[in-house]
């Protein structure tokens, strides 16, 4: 490439390589060192240079880190798992609160004392849900039904009482099914299940004066050898709207958790404890139509009342004749009990206590009588 002509070079580009060379002469060497800022722009902090961030608003107050270690972060599963349940509470039209105190809320999460017996301190409250697990005995192919073990949780889930059962006297287990029931011969021995007759009068204590919900009901109170007013129960296996959507069939449980709350259960072995946690989920959900049923078959009645109720302004409700005790003892057999918080709809609490209000200390008015049907 032939050499550049200077003679060809523009008067302009002449005078920029003079002043180029003019500023060079200027600059200081350096040496290999930083040239110093001038003073007012070298801000520093504690004696350390603070960084330099385009925009405070988008990446916040440059003093605002935290130092590690000061504050454990939340651990990914819990965050994933709050999310989810968010989204499933929403989907499946479930109140928030229902959701977390039954499954996956990590403040409050259950943990269930297998074989526990009664729990110390849970309370039972208004409505209690049953599941027992069954063992098989008899002749060959083993279907006649032992009891294995009984659960039970409140209306928020928690478990107040779990325990394997000893068969009674004189039966011997032939099929423990443990691929289904979770029931293993190391379960059942003295000394860890307790026997028939203490569960079954924990059991009907439990039971006593209060609501039962559970799936398939009969075969669990057979298994208990135990009875319980039909008034009183809440089956999610008889529902009406939901055997409707099964074709008329009484769904299973593990359908019917799947199609209502999008849970995955009795994947494996069964848990009683998770079961009897599932079935209150699917009673709470539809809370109000269960109610509206048992009304349409057996009439309004006597129903638990909280403390507080019974006496309002100083009046008290009127008490029936001796002529009436005896048919409204049934009416009465669940009062006395507390509830726990959310078993009470607000709307019927504010008028019984209405209702209560209205009466004066020298009211004389008596309970229609009720005409009775025999229960088989």
């Amino acid at each position: 490439m032939p050499g550049l002509d200077l003679t060809q070079l523009s008067s302009n580009w002449k005078k920029l390589q003079d002043k180029l060379q003019t500023e060079k002469r200027q600059e200081p060497e350096s040496h290999g060192l930083k040239r110093k800022r001038p003073e007012g722009k070298n801000e520093t902090t504690n004696g350390y240079k603070r960084a330099r961030i385009a925009d405070s608003k988008l990446y916040g107050p440059v003093n605002s880190r935290k130092k590690m270690g000061l504050a454990p972060s939340k651990p990914e599963g819990e965050r994933k798992l709050d999310r989810k349940n968010s989204d499933f509470a929403k989907k499946h039209d479930l109140a928030p609160e229902d959701v977390s105190a039954a499954y996956g809320n990590p403040q409050r999460k259950h943990i269930d004392d297998i074989n526990g017996g009664l729990h110390p301190s849970h309370k039972a409250g208004k409505y209690v849900s049953l599941d027992c697990e069954m063992v098989g005995t008899g002749p060959p192919p083993y279907t006649d039904n032992v009891l294995a073990r009984a659960s039970l949780v409140n209306f928020h889930g928690e478990q107040i009482y779990d325990s394997y059962v000893l068969p009674p006297p004189g039966i011997e287990v032939q099929d423990y099914r443990t691929f289904v029931s979770g029931i293993k011969p190391t379960h059942l021995v003295p000394g860890y299940a307790k026997p028939f007759a203490e569960v079954q009068k924990d059991v009907a204590n439990l039971l006593d004066g209060r609501i039962l919900v559970g799936h398939a009901l009969r075969n669990d109170l057979q298994v208990l050898m135990l009875s319980h007013p039909r008034r009183d129960m809440r089956d999610t296996s008889r529902h009406p709207k939901w055997r409707l959507q099964n074709g008329g069939r009484p769904p299973a449980l593990r359908k019917l958790a799947k199609m209502q709350l999008g849970m995955e259960i009795q994947t494996g072995e069964h848990s009683s404890v998770e079961d009897a946690r599932a079935t209150m989920m699917l009673f709470r959900k539809d809370k109000v139509g269960f109610e509206e049923e048992n009304v349409k078959r057996f009439g309004r009645h006597s129903t638990f009342q909280p403390k507080g109720l019974k006496q309002v302004n100083g009046a008290v409700p009127p008490r029936d004749s001796p002529d009436d005790n005896r048919e409204s003892e049934e009416d009465d057999d669940d009062e006395g009990l507390d509830t726990l918080d959310g078993e009470e709809d607000p709307e019927v609490v504010a008028e019984g206590a209405s209702a209560v209000e209205t009466l004066t200390p020298n009211a004389k008015k008596k309970k229609k009588k009720k005409k009775r049907t025999k229960r088989k």
